[in-house]
């Protein structure tokens, strides 16, 4: 999961406001509901020591929030008196929450917003394509490409015009699919899709994945349902989108957890990989997490380390965020921590899959794929802390 959306709440200073609530139904007895639950998530706030300007910020916000809204699940993230993020989710909390802490409570997000890719959904014939970025739970008409629409029909006879005639219909075809590829290539890269479903024709589609990029090409499902014309089966085809999107997550993450193993193979190269909240939090400190690690029922995600303003003053020991700069150290979540520094530092971060260790993943729940090894200075450093 990219972390870059979590900008706004890498440089406040907090403490923070976290709030993750439904909104519900627009019927009057929701609208009811809603108001109270609103009203305790506030009351809650105040009696952890929230400030009444980040609370009336809050509440604002909450009001706003309509059930009528494409996603009637949101996080809101508060400090100072206004509200610095809301983020909507793609799965709904298990209950209204609201917490008042020196960090953002940012680690439900990883899975109550969804690690789901951004996926280009291509309608394809043999004139073009009708291009489709669904994100977030949504759809977004992207335009169409348009080829040649002419010669796009074989003739019936069988004499040498009429081949001649249908080898330009074959270029036709080939080229509109080269044209669609290129589009296709374009668009990801400009709206950051990770995944392509293309839709229509057998035929129509292989030439056009053939036509891609190889790692596009990889990255890229055809579905027997839907196309251009008018009345196509979409239902089935959000049902392969949606699959396409699952599977892309599970190969990655995959991917992923294999990279670690390697990693923290003594044999192999040590320094690629970390597990463990103090080598972790170590590595934060340094900047060199490319990717966080962390299981979800991982034992050690809330264990106590000590933060201070920067989201690289932390550690395990009070006295060495003291030594970081950390001026008055105040105690977070690990993993929120862990998260807040991530994303300051450009990385990302996968939740893994299971419920316990055993299976390959990181010591207590938390690990990372690091940027770079350490040099012998860093090392030596290190020891000396």
């Amino acid at each position: 999961m990219k972390l870059d959306f979590l900008e706004p709440v890498t440089t406040g200073k907090g403490p923070w406001a976290s709030v993750y609530v439904t909104t519900g139904s627009a019927d009057e007895a929701s609208a009811t509901r809603r108001e109270l639950s609103w009203r305790e998530l506030c009351r809650s706030l105040e009696e952890q020591g929230a400030d009444d300007g980040t609370v009336d910020a809050v509440r604002t916000a909450l009001e706003r929030s309509s059930p009528d809204a494409e996603h009637r699940s949101l996080a809101l993230f508060a400090s100072e008196g206004r509200v610095v993020l809301e983020c909507p989710l793609t799965h709904e909390p298990g209950r209204p929450d609201a917490t008042w802490s020196a960090l953002p409570h940012l680690s439900p997000l990883l899975e109550l917003a969804g690690q789901e890719p951004a996926c280009l959904v291509a309608r394809v014939d043999r004139s073009g394509a009708d291009l489709e970025l669904h994100d977030v739970g949504r759809g977004r008409d992207l335009g169409e490409v348009e080829g040649r629409d002419w010669p796009l029909h074989r003739a019936s006879a069988g004499d040498w015009s009429v081949k001649h005639f249908d080898a330009s219909v074959e270029n036709t075809w080939e080229e509109n699919a080269a044209l669609v590829a290129e589009e296709i290539a374009r668009t990801c890269g400009s709206v950051g899709a990770e995944v392509i479903v293309l839709a229509g024709g057998a035929r129509e589609c292989h030439a056009v994945r053939d036509a891609l990029p190889t790692e596009l090409r990889d990255a890229t499902t055809i579905s027997e349902h839907g196309g251009r014309a008018a009345g196509a089966d979409s239902a089935h085809l959000m049902a392969d989108v949606q699959a396409a999107r699952m599977d892309h997550v599970a190969r990655r993450t995959e991917a992923v957890l294999d990279r670690f193993r390697a990693g923290r193979n003594a044999s192999g190269r040590p320094d690629a990989a970390v597990e463990g909240v103090p080598a972790v939090v170590e590595a934060a400190q340094e900047h060199r997490i490319d990717t966080l690690l962390l299981l979800g029922a991982g034992p050690d995600l809330n264990r106590e380390v000590w933060v201070g303003d920067g989201p690289d003053q932390m550690a395990v020991r009070r006295s060495e965020a003291q030594l970081l700069g950390a001026g008055d150290p105040r105690t977070a979540r690990a993993d929120d921590a862990l998260l807040l520094s991530t994303a300051a530092a450009g990385g990302e971060a996968v939740v893994l899959p299971g419920d316990g260790e055993g299976d390959g993943t990181p010591a207590g729940g938390v690990g990372a794929l690091l940027r770079w090894p350490r040099s012998d200075e860093e090392k030596a450093a290190a020891e000396r802390r």
